[in-house]
């Protein structure tokens, strides 16, 4: 029952190896830079339009000072923070095989393949993988110039070397019996707030365009071990601050359904590049909505994983800053899961990390979902504006849950919305003021940085230790609260974002529904819930509104139930089958 502005730019590899001391890997997730749209050139660099890569690579500060306080004191929080056989770029090939089988059954362009079906054909050397990386390079060729999704593109010939050599280890490989990784040959753009070893990592920030880290994040780590090939990252806002991809270093990301649209954030790239199939699977991270909104905005899933999930670092600190995660995105939820089966599992540099086997999330997600209990949140009982359309699109998909055996109700907390917003305010601003401090703290450096991470580092600075405490049992109590709904229900579900893709020209929506939005986050307030909660969060696709524009829905498992939160999640993509509506761009 139904419950009572266009981009112009792929930067250019950064070739500076010189440049920096290993950075810290993801920040948090907010929403965009701040500037009057009326008085504002929307196609300049300081709104955060694309811009030439030549324009992009300009040096830190001669003096080493001010970038060695980031590093040592400013990325605490905020890392928490050919081949001659490739002449074709529009390379198809048609492979066959049967489900569960080693052998691919992806027909068509390889681009458009699952990423589970492209893992397949690359091991059975149904493909070779500079076929692959010469196809994904043509898509990216050809839609990345609209949609800025992709930023600090590695040169070609490298890219098709580490192919050709791929290839050749794949052939060693067979003869000697040994495995290869799931993503050999893969080619990815991790989002350009984890840390890449060799590969420029600037945050989206001005003060770290020439950035290039020495050692990878973890995650990182595991992806490049999976036999994953870096062909640069995926734009991000400045420090991740903001659920609208766009920045003065390399300009906006647009909405895959349509270029004039904002493409969330702030894992906007990673969405946008799996919409537009510039990359078979991809990274992202999680404060504040930035694997969900980006996810819903563009029909794609993401995963915010429960806290420790995905080991999130090397940091310098890995015990207080606890609410922004690494996950996976993809264009089904079996690719999505086959990923998180690559980033999760315990490093002992990250002493809150999970144990656990990972290999559970690359098990067959078919199972039989009768009988689950889902409890739909909602806008906790008008607490939260909605723009006319969210809600009925979202109410008309909670159908495809029964449609799969699920019941559905409304449900409802007695718990204090406000108050947990409050509580989300403090422990955030006093992150990023331990993080970003040592950037504000040195006046040339403040002067580069955009005024919602200004904003977030004065509230930060005015915090006690008493405030961090209380802030942190109030989400003890909203903890305890969610446990609570979970001995009713399986899972909660609720909207991915308030409002639908909004003016890729406009910093931050000013009014939701005619409220008036306090902060330059505010309008992003209905993922906080699962958030604060620490377990799993899992967007999927939920329809289009009026103007044809995506939508998402959150589900909210139980922490640590990531894998019946998969489960629900494949049994839903096949009853609504939403992802069979591609991005127009494809079929141009």
């Amino acid at each position: 029952m139904t419950p009572t502005r266009p981009a112009t730019a792929t930067a250019a590899a950064v070739s500076d190896p010189a440049a920096a001391d290993p950075a810290a890997a993801d920040p948090a997730a907010a929403d965009p830079a701040s500037a009057d749209p009326d008085s504002a050139d929307p196609h300049s660099p300081e709104r955060g339009s694309p811009v030439s890569a030549s324009r992009c690579l300009h040096a830190l500060p001669a003096d080493p000072t001010p970038r060695r306080r980031f590093l040592e004191l400013g990325s605490v929080a905020l890392a928490a923070p050919l081949a001659a056989c490739a002449t074709d770029p529009s390379v198809r090939a048609t492979r066959t095989g049967t489900p569960g089988s080693t052998t691919s059954t992806a027909t068509g362009p390889i681009t458009n393949w699952s990423a589970v079906d492209l893992s397949r054909a690359i091991q059975s050397r149904q493909v070779s993988c500079v076929e692959v990386m010469t196809a994904y390079l043509a898509q990216i060729d050809r839609l990345n110039p609209t949609y800025n999704a992709i930023v600090s593109l590695q040169p070609r010939e490298s890219l098709l070397a580490q192919a050709a050599e791929r290839d050749r280890e794949l052939a060693t490989a067979r003869t000697s019996g040994k495995p290869v990784g799931w993503m050999h040959g893969f080619p990815q753009a991790p989002k350009d707030m984890t840390a890449t070893a060799g590969i420029v990592t600037t945050q989206g920030s001005p003060i770290l365009r020439n950035f290039v880290p020495k050692t990878d994040s973890v995650q990182v780590e595991r992806i490049r071990k999976a036999g994953a090939i870096l062909i640069g990252k995926t734009n991000t806002p400045e420090f991740g601050l903001g659920s609208h991809t766009y920045n003065t270093v390399f300009g906006t990301t647009v909405n895959a359904y349509d270029p004039t649209r904002s493409a969330g954030g702030s894992s906007g790239g990673t969405a946008v590049a799996l919409a537009l199939n510039l990359l078979p699977v991809a990274d992202g991270s999680d404060y504040m909505g930035s694997l969900r909104n980006p996810g819903a905005w563009n029909n794609v899933f993401g995963l915010r994983p429960s806290s420790g999930r995905v080991p999130f670092g090397p940091n310098p600190e890995v015990y207080v800053q606890q609410l922004g995660y690494e996950g996976p995105m993809g264009r089904s939820v079996a690719d999505l899961a086959m990923l998180l089966s690559v980033q999760a599992g315990y490093d002992a540099r990250m002493p809150l990390s999970l144990t656990g086997d990972p290999a559970q999330f690359a098990q067959p997600l078919d199972k039989d979902v009768k009988g689950l209990r889902i409890g739909w949140l909602g806008d906790f009982e008008g607490y939260l504006p909605m723009e006319d359309g969210v809600m009925t699109t979202c109410t008309a998909a909670l159908k495809h849950f029964e449609t799969i055996g699920c019941t559905v109700e409304a449900a409802r907390t007695d718990f204090s919305m406000e108050r947990l917003w409050k509580s989300f305010l403090v422990i955030r601003w006093s992150v990023v003021a331990g993080g970003a401090g040592g950037l504000y703290a040195d006046p040339k450096l403040r002067a580069q940085l955009k005024p919602e991470a200004i904003w977030e580092i004065e509230n930060g600075l005015k915090q006690s230790a008493t405030d961090l405490y209380k802030a942190s049992a109030d989400r003890t109590a909203w903890y305890l609260s969610m446990q609570q709904l979970f001995q009713r229900y399986d899972v909660l579900v609720l909207p991915t974002a308030q409002i639908f893709p909004f003016d890729a020209k406009l910093d931050w929506p000013k009014t939701v529904a005619g409220r008036t939005m306090d902060t330059y986050h505010r309008w992003m307030e209905v993922v906080i819930a699962g958030t604060m909660g620490g377990g799993p969060v899992l967007n999927v696709p939920a329809g289009f509104g009026p103007r044809g524009l995506p939508m998402g829905l959150q589900l909210i498992g139980r922490p640590q139930g990531e894998l019946q939160l998969l489960q629900l999640g494949h049994a839903y993509e096949q009853a609504s089958r939403f992802t069979a509506r591609r991005s127009p761009a494809l079929s141009a």
